[in-house]
């Protein structure tokens, strides 16, 4: 992933360190090294990345001077607890800016997802709920925001849209971040957007609702309808899916939606264990009316649920991670998703990310495969 780790360092040189300087005895570029490779390495807990480093001490110092030994869990979590996670996000931004992936037509799926475990009671603390951007295709975290006490993802979702490079990219939402700002705000970083259409935007829906039924009456035959369908089994699992898209109304698009070309709906019909569900979904999007590619971006959008939410909470423990001191599961949530990416991007065997953070731990020349990697 780096071609030299070292390189990757120098994103966090200006990096506002929370302690007193006379106190400081571990450098936080080193503390940020360690947790990165511990997390790699399948650590999930401070405890554990301190148990580890112990054991791969000369390992480390290799690209970190270490200069007072291994950081205590105690000092890790003091340090990763204080430590601004907006400032400390703004940094992986710009490195992954650095690496100077295209986005051009690429599905970039922003999402939020509630840390179940890192509530405090005793803090007075609720549960931490982080808004992520996800590049399906490249297996990339290009960005997360932890959503501030007492706000929400509506409020965070503009604020990572902002700090995020888009030029080119296809960006999904669901139903909850569908809004005339947003759409505006994704135009205005040069992406396209494709966005779910609930009932809570009832002018937008019932629009969409009735230009359909419309069309439905005349029995789809209008020239610029496009319909596309697919049938899936899996595990047990059968799901019909028809996809119809027409150009928007002119109405709408004089409502203020910024440059929304296209009105889409999603039939789908899933059967498992005999029982057989309906849903009905619209959806909208500045792309052109074509609809085997608004098909794909549709699809797509699952790959931050399939890809990474899942991931986390099944494979690094997310969902039951008990750090919970101040900014601490905020800045746990970014080693964790950085790990993924860095395991998820390399060539070097192909096996479940199980497997992978397995092999980073039992051998330092595995996880240097994994953060010098040639990237998929």
């Amino acid at each position: 992933m780096f071609t030299d780790p070292l390189s990757f360092l120098l994103f966090f040189d200006d990096l506002p360190d929370p302690r007193q300087d006379k106190k400081v005895q571990h450098s936080l570029t080193d503390m940020i090294f360690l947790a990165m490779c511990g997390a790699i390495a399948n650590c999930d807990y401070w405890t554990e990345i301190e148990d580890w480093a112990y054991n791969h001490v000369e390992f480390l110092r290799q690209y970190v001077p270490l200069e007072h030994g291994i950081p205590s869990h105690d000092t890790l979590s003091r340090v990763f607890s204080r430590l601004d996670p907006i400032a400390f996000s703004e940094c992986l931004i710009k490195w992954v800016d650095s690496l100077q992936l295209s986005l051009e037509g690429q599905g970039v799926h922003l999402d939020g997802k509630v840390l179940r475990r890192s509530f405090d009671k005793a803090a007075g603390k609720g549960v931490l709920n982080v808004v992520t951007a996800w590049a399906g295709d490249l297996h990339l975290c290009l960005g997360q925001l932890p959503v501030e006490e007492g706000s929400n993802e509506k409020t965070a979702m503009p604020k990572l849209i902002e700090l995020l490079e888009l030029t080119g990219a296809v960006v999904t939402v669901d139903a909850a971040h569908t809004s005339k700002k947003i759409a505006r705000q994704l135009r205005g970083k040069k992406a396209d957007y494709v966005m779910t259409v609930k009932k809570n935007q009832p002018s937008l829906y019932n629009t969409i609702n009735r230009k359909f039924e419309e069309l439905s009456e005349k029995d789809f035959e209008d020239s610029r309808v496009r319909r596309y369908t697919t049938r899936e089994t899996n595990g047990g699992r059968e799901e019909y899916r028809r996809y119809t898209v027409f150009p928007a109304p002119a109405e709408l698009r004089q409502l203020g939606w910024s440059d929304m070309k296209t009105i889409g709906m999603v039939y789908r019909e899933r059967t498992v264990g005999g029982k057989t569900s309906h849903e009905l979904i619209y959806f909208i999007s500045s792309l052109e009316p074509k609809v085997r590619n608004l098909a794909k971006q549709i699809r797509d959008h699952w790959k931050i649920e399939n890809q990474l939410h899942w991931t986390l909470d099944v494979t690094f423990a997310e969902d039951t991670s008990r750090i919970r001191k101040q900014n601490g599961p905020a800045n746990a949530a970014i080693f964790r998703r950085l790990a993924l990416t860095i395991v998820k991007r390399a060539d070097y065997k192909r096996n479940s990310m199980r497997a992978k953070r397995k092999h980073a731990s039992w051998a330092e020349e595995n996880l240097l495969r994994y953060l010098t990697g040639k990237t998929a």
